[in-house]
């Protein structure tokens, strides 16, 4: 016998169509962690096979290719390469900044305690392979690329871990994720810091007054994102001129974006509740009430949502299968011919990767333990830590981003050889420690 009550779960939900039977499991894998390392694999291995094929010189000629606007005297002209590495690249670090701020204000950075151990291990893992390197490197002529051995790369670690599967806590994910963030961060300032040429004061100036205006447009309750990315375009230019590493931009536009909702959901659900989809009244469909308010829900539903969280959904793809397999194929290309081959620098890389990473994130977490500044989850043992710690030796992309300010012509191919060879002897180490470790049951 019925209840008389009609079941309206199937009309809470939005209407399925036969497009989404072929859209909704390409959606699943593109939420997959592991598939953005995997897609940067790929793009990685074809690089350094058409580096060594008949195709090599045109496959280089290519990323030289120059791009630009010139007007009478006025040139704005680059490489195509150099488009990628300092302007798509710089939607990379709005990322990397966007996701430090949704930490800090709602993730587990909110967390002093616990934000303290990925901070004292992301230092540790960028201050020592630093010393390590130097002390390899002191007086060398590849002294000035001590920033290439302090990066990690995000995609490859959190790749790593994926493959792991529940053999590893949650919390070394986490753990690995905002040290990575925290160690991008810092990587793209030394950058800004020591990879910058002779500083313009004036540009500076301009870049300042167009970030008092982001925040001055923001309190003046604009929300729209295209007003703000013509505002940004300017002031990367700015910074661009100003001999300063335009890529800093994304770090500081990221940070400066609100990771606090506009609408509450008590808000919300009001003004849903006074929606009206089709008006009974014959007033047709012109500027009505019930539209009026259907428009609000619409407004109010996306706002609901913080602009961090919402440019991070609206780029995360785009960085993580776009930008950043297209950094590597058009950086990873490396010729297998190792007669001009610097081997005391590909040592020094090397060894600041695989024994400075570890080391320093180790050393670093013991210390602020010691010192009771944080607080290591019961799960996150010493030796999960130590798998971690070598996943972070995969320096990769980021490596490769600093190496390519850092180095001349003759030295970039020994500096690849070193970020290569470190990166696979940390991936492969790292997995086999973490894989060493007693599989973990779900709870009940």
């Amino acid at each position: 016998m019925g209840t008389g009550k009609q079941d309206n779960s199937g009309v809470a939900r939005l209407p399925k169509e036969f497009a989404d039977r072929l859209t909704n499991p390409f959606v699943r894998f593109l939420h997959i962690e592991s598939a953005g390392g995997a897609i940067l694999l790929f793009f990685t291995v074809a690089a350094l096979i058409l580096s060594n094929s008949p195709w090599a010189d045109s496959f280089e000629h290519a990323w030289e290719t120059q791009i630009g606007l010139q007007v009478g005297s006025f040139e704005f002209v680059r490489s195509l390469r150099e488009w990628i590495n300092d302007g798509l690249m710089t939607l990379f670090f709005f990322l990397v900044a966007l996701e430090l701020k949704r930490e800090l204000v709602l993730g587990e950075l909110s967390k002093p305690r616990m934000a303290a151990l990925s901070i004292a291990a992301a230092l540790g893992g960028m201050f020592v392979p630093a010393v390590i390197y130097l002390a390899l490197q002191s007086g060398q002529p590849g002294q000035h690329g001590w920033g290439t051995v302090m990066a990690t790369d995000t995609a490859f670690v959190i790749g790593c871990l994926a493959l792991l599967g529940s053999r590893v806590p949650q919390s070394l994910r986490v753990f690995m994720l905002s040290l990575a963030i925290v160690d991008d961060i810092g990587a793209i300032l030394v950058v800004a810091i020591g990879y910058s040429n002779d500083i313009a004061w004036w540009p500076l100036v301009m870049a300042a007054l167009g970030l008092v205006s982001i925040r001055a447009i923001a309190r003046l309750g604009f929300r729209g994102f295209p007003l703000y990315f013509l505002v940004g375009v300017v002031i990367w230019l700015a910074v661009d001129a100003s001999g300063i590493h335009a890529t800093i931009t994304g770090v500081m536009l990221g940070l400066m974006t609100p990771a606090r909702r506009w609408v509450s959901d008590e808000r919300l659900y009001a003004i849903l509740g006074q929606v009206i989809a089709h008006p009974a009244s014959s007033e047709g469909s012109g500027d009505t009430k019930d539209r009026q308010t259907l428009k609000m829900a619409e407004i109010a539903a996306r706002e609901t949502l913080s602009p961090v969280e919402r440019l991070e959904m609206a780029l995360h793809p785009w960085v993580g299968f776009v930008i950043m397999p297209l950094f590597a194929f058009a950086n990873s290309g490396l010729p297998l011919t190792f007669s001009e081959v610097e081997s005391l620098l590909t040592v020094a890389i090397f060894l600041g990767f695989v024994l400075g990473k570890p080391i320093g994130i180790l050393l670093f977490c013991w210390l602020v333990i010691r010192l009771h500044i944080a607080i290591r989850p019961p799960e996150l043992s010493w030796r999960v830590l130590a798998g971690g710690s070598l996943l972070a030796g995969i320096g990769f992309t980021m490596a490769l981003f600093i190496a390519n300010i850092a180095f001349d012509k003759t030295l970039i191919d020994s500096a690849k050889l070193g970020i290569f060879l470190a990166s696979v002897f940390s991936a492969v180490a790292g997995l086999a420690l973490l894989r060493c470790l007693p599989a973990r049951t779900k709870p009940p």
